[in-house]
């Protein structure tokens, strides 16, 4: 009988054994599972969350973290008045000439008076200075150019309008210069020159040289064309400020100057200078006075 209480015992003891081991293997694998429940959910939450966080990232600049801003598109409009800093030539249609340096165009649907820039004509019918010398052979030689072929405009880095709300440009006739031109030809003075409006200052300048060096127009008047403007006092007359008509002195009775030499019907004077106190207005190819040397434009007439 005792033999068999201690099996009992013993088979107790056995099953009480087993029954601890499970437990603890129960208590040893709950965590695992626990671990792996939380770690999922970990999981599932940075799905959740990740794709919100990069669909729109912060537009910055790195390092500063500054804000990027945001960029938009801007059609492209590029019209006639955007030519600044280039040498672009905006067509235009001639309303009419005014004189030597003003014309009147039709712009962008609008008729406006074009300054040239960079030089001065003398003027045809100014309020105070009235009719100068050259002021009509300005305008009708520009009438001429002008009216010559296609009639183009070049706008400078500067202003384009001046306080008058004329437009303040460089014009062209199938893209020949017109200011220039005219300062070749004597008929323009290099004037004006306000800078950044300067782009075609040095070959202006170069043109006018030439001219005063032939004594053509404006330059064949000594002291006439100066820095300031144009100096009417200077220039025999008998009619103001008048232009000069290109014809010769009728008048016989002068009596010759001591630079002149009278000999066998003709007149020979030293100068342009000294042949315009008897003739202002210069003198016609066969006149007794005429020198062909004087003659620089090679147009008929000598110290014109």
């Amino acid at each position: 009988m005792k033999g068999f209480s201690k099996i009992i015992v013993g088979l107790l003891f056995v099953a009480l054994l087993a029954l601890g081991g499970c437990a603890d293997s129960a208590d040893n694998e709950a965590p695992v599972e626990k671990l792996q429940v939380e770690d999922s959910s970990k999981v599932e939450e940075k799905k959740e969350t990740e794709p919100e966080a990069t669909k729109n990232p912060p537009a910055v600049d790195a390092p500063s973290g500054e804000k990027k801003p945001v960029a938009t598109e801007k059609p492209a409009t590029v019209t006639k008045t955007e030519t600044s800093g280039t040498t672009a030539q905006v067509p235009v249609k001639l309303v009419r000439t005014i004189d030597g340096d003003t014309i009147k165009v039709l712009y962008n649907g609008k008729e406006m008076n074009v300054r040239y820039l960079l030089i001065d004509t003398p003027e045809t019918s100014h309020p105070r200075l009235g009719k100068q010398p050259f002021g009509d052979e300005a305008k009708e030689r520009n009438r001429e150019l002008v009216n010559s072929g296609a009639l183009t405009l070049e706008f400078d880095i500067g202003e384009r309008v001046d306080k008058y709300d004329r437009l303040l440009a460089y014009v062209y006739v199938d893209g020949k210069s017109v200011q220039k031109t005219l300062l070749a030809e004597g008929l323009a003075r290099v004037a004006y020159v306000f800078p950044p409006n300067t782009r075609h200052l040095t070959p202006f300048e170069e043109a006018q040289a030439e001219a005063k060096k032939k004594e053509l127009g404006i330059w064949s008047i000594e002291n006439y064309a100066t820095n300031s403007g144009f100096n009417s006092d200077v220039v025999p007359s008998t009619s103001g400020n008048s232009s000069t008509p290109k014809t010769p002195s009728t008048s016989t009775s002068e009596p010759a100057t001591p630079s002149t030499n009278v000999s066998e019907g003709q007149e020979w004077f030293q100068n342009c200078t000294e042949l315009r106190k008897k003739y202002p207005s210069g003198v016609p190819q066969g006149h007794p006075a005429y020198q062909a040397k004087m003659d620089r434009d090679k147009d008929g007439y000598a110290c014109e």
